[in-house]
């Protein structure tokens, strides 16, 4: 499975810092994902969905440690580079 496309949405808000898209194998879409800022730096939150106890729950996610830092890094790259073009360009 590869990460062929990754969109980036900036937000000016203070830990959220930007909404992503990504597309796996040029034929499958996961949405809302999201460039979280915390204390020890930057992170990508998976998509989640609130429960009715007010706990938030993935909806989807990777089943391993490998995948997730395959993940949280190209999408953080693609975060960076955006940011860095600024806000001509919203794809990484």
């Amino acid at each position: 499975m590869e990460i062929t496309e990754v969109k980036v949405f900036p937000v000016e808000e203070d830990k959220l810092k930007a909404y992503i898209t990504i597309v796996l194998d040029n034929c499958f879409v996961v949405r809302d994902l999201k460039i979280i800022s915390s204390g020890s730096g930057l992170f990508v939150a998976m998509p989640s969905k609130r429960r009715k106890d007010g706990t938030f729950k993935d909806i989807a996610h990777p089943l391993d440690q490998a995948t997730r830092a395959l993940f949280e890094q190209k999408v953080l790259d693609a975060y960076l580079a955006a940011i860095k073009k600024g806000p001509e360009s919203q794809t990484g």
